[in-house]
C-alpha cells in the first residue's frame, strides 16, 4: 500500500501526542512493507533532518512563526495547506491513501480537491473536535466562529474518520460526521517495563509537554508551590517548551522557586523517559487533551498521574481515580495541589497499583492494535 501521512508537524523536532503518533504509524506501516511518506514542514536544521527510517520525509514550506500571542497563527497552516494541495496535484497518483492529522484544517480541503485527480482515500486522524463554545473561548467570538465553521467544513469531507477518545467521537458525530468514527484503542509504542522502586525519588514531580496557554503550567506551579507548604522536599521538573515558558520562568523566580524547580526545556525522548521512570508522580494541568498520552507513559513506568476535570481534557478518560493516579476537580492551587499530595503520599502502594492498571490495559494501550485497525481499513478502502 502507497500511504502519503500528512501533518504539519514531525517527532521530536516537536513534541506532543499528535507527533508521535504519526512519527510511530509511519514507522510501523514502513515496518510492515508499505511505502510511506510523511509531508511536513520543516521544523529542523537542514543538516540534522529528522530520522525516519524506511519512510520519506518531506518538508514542503517553512514553518515561519507558528504562535503569536500564545495563539496558533494563520500564515503557516495557510502555506502547510497550500502546499499539501500542489503536492497531491501533481504527485497524488502516486498514494492509494491520503491519511491526515486535520489540525491545522488547511490540507484536508487541499487533499479533497486533489483527490478525483489522484484517485487516493482520505483517512483524517481528529485527536481533537472543538465546540462552538471552546473555539470562541480560544479565539473570540468572530475568529472562533470562523474557525468552527471551517472546522464543520472538514468534518463534513467524505473519509474514514479515526478518534482517540470516546468524548471526541461522540463530538465528531454532534457536529455533523456521517457514519461510526473508529476510536482508536491506544497508540503507545514504548516500554511496559515499570521502574525499579529502588530508582524511584519519592519527592519529584514531572510535567512533560508544550508549554502553551491551554496546558496551564504556571497553574501548576502554583499549585507546587502550595503543595510544598505541606511537603519542603517536593521538587518539579517541568520538560518541554512553547511560547509560555518565559512566563514560567518569571514566575518560578517571583515565587522563589529557583532551588526546586527545573526547567529542562526541550530535552531528548530518552532524557524525557527516565524522567518519568524516577519520579513520584506526573503532573498536569492542561485544560484540554486530544488523548492524553503522556499519561500511558508514566503508568508503563509505574509513575501515577495528576490530571485535571473539564469538558476538554478526554486524558481524564486515561485515570481512575486511586488506581492509577488522581483527577483534581479543577487547576486552582487549592484542588490541584491537594491531588498532587495524595498521589505523592500513596507512595509504593500507589505505584504498584498504577503498574496493575497498566499490565491489565497493555494489550489495548499499545499502539499494535490500532496501527492493524487502519491498515484494516486502508486495505477495506
Amino acid at each position: 500500500m502507497r500511504v502519503c501521512l500528512v501533518y504539519d508537524h514531525v517527532f521530536p523536532q516537536t513534541i506532543g501526542g499528535a507527533e508521535r503518533w504519526m512519527r510511530d504509524l509511519a514507522l510501523s506501516l514502513a515496518d510492515s512493507g508499505h511505502e510511506v511518506t510523511y509531508l511536513t514542514m520543516r521544523h529542523w536544521d537542514p543538516a540534522v533532518p529528522p530520522s525516519l527510517p524506511g519512510v520519506r520525509t518531506l518538508g514542503l514550506p517553512d514553518p515561519g512563526r507558528v504562535y503569536e500571542d500564545d495563539r496558533r497563527t494563520v500564515g503557516p497552516p495557510l502555506r502547510f495547506g497550500f502546499a499539501v494541495a500542489r503536492h497531491l496535484a501533481r504527485h497524488g497518483r502516486d498514494y492509494d491513501v491520503v491519511h491526515l492529522a486535520p489540525f491545522p484544517f488547511f490540507p484536508l480541503p487541499g487533499a479533497a480537491a486533489a483527490r478525483r485527480r489522484g484517485r487516493y482515500r482520505i483517512f483524517v486522524d481528529w485527536h481533537e473536535v472543538w465546540t462552538l463554545s471552546y473555539w470562541r473561548h480560544y479565539a473570540g467570538v468572530l475568529t472562533g466562529t470562523i474557525g468552527w465553521l471551517v472546522q464543520r467544513a472538514c468534518i463534513r469531507v467524505p473519509q474514514r474518520a479515526y478518534c482517540m477518545s470516546q468524548m471526541n467521537a461522540r463530538r465528531l458525530v454532534a457536529e455533523g460526521y456521517e457514519g461510526e468514527p473508529v476510536v482508536l484503542p491506544g497508540i503507545y509504542a514504548g516500554t511496559t517495563e515499570p521502574a525499579d522502586d529502588g530508582e524511584v525519588d519519592p519527592s519529584l514531580v514531572v510535567y512533560a509537554g508544550r508549554h502553551v496557554r491551554e496546558k496551564r503550567v504556571a497553574s501548576l506551579v502554583r499549585a507546587f508551590e502550595r503543595a510544598r507548604e505541606r511537603r519542603p522536599d517536593l521538587r518539579l521538573e517541568l520538560y518541554g517548551n512553547g511560547p509560555e515558558r518565559g512566563r514560567v520562568e518569571g514566575l518560578v523566580q517571583e515565587l522563589g522557586l529557583e532551588n526546586s524547580v527545573r526547567i529542562a526545556g526541550h530535552r531528548p525522548e530518552e532524557e524525557i523517559a527516565q524522567a518519568l521512570s524516577r519520579a513520584a508522580c506526573l503532573a498536569t494541568a492542561s485544560e484540554r487533551e486530544g488523548y492524553g498520552l503522556v499519561v500511558v507513559e508514566a503508568a508503563a513506568r509505574g509513575t501515577p498521574s495528576v490530571v485535571v476535570a473539564g469538558p476538554e481534557n478526554g486524558a481524564v478518560e486515561l485515570v481512575v481515580d486511586g488506581q492509577n493516579g488522581a483527577v483534581a476537580p479543577s487547576a486552582g492551587p487549592e484542588d490541584l495541589a491537594a491531588a498532587i499530595l495524595r498521589v505523592v503520599e500513596a507512595g509504593p502502594v500507589l505505584r504498584e497499583s498504577t503498574t496493575r492498571w497498566f499490565k491489565q490495559r497493555a494489550p489495548r494501550l499499545r499502539i499494535d492494535r490500532s496501527v492493524q485497525l487502519v491498515a484494516e481499513g486502508y486495505r477495506r478502502a
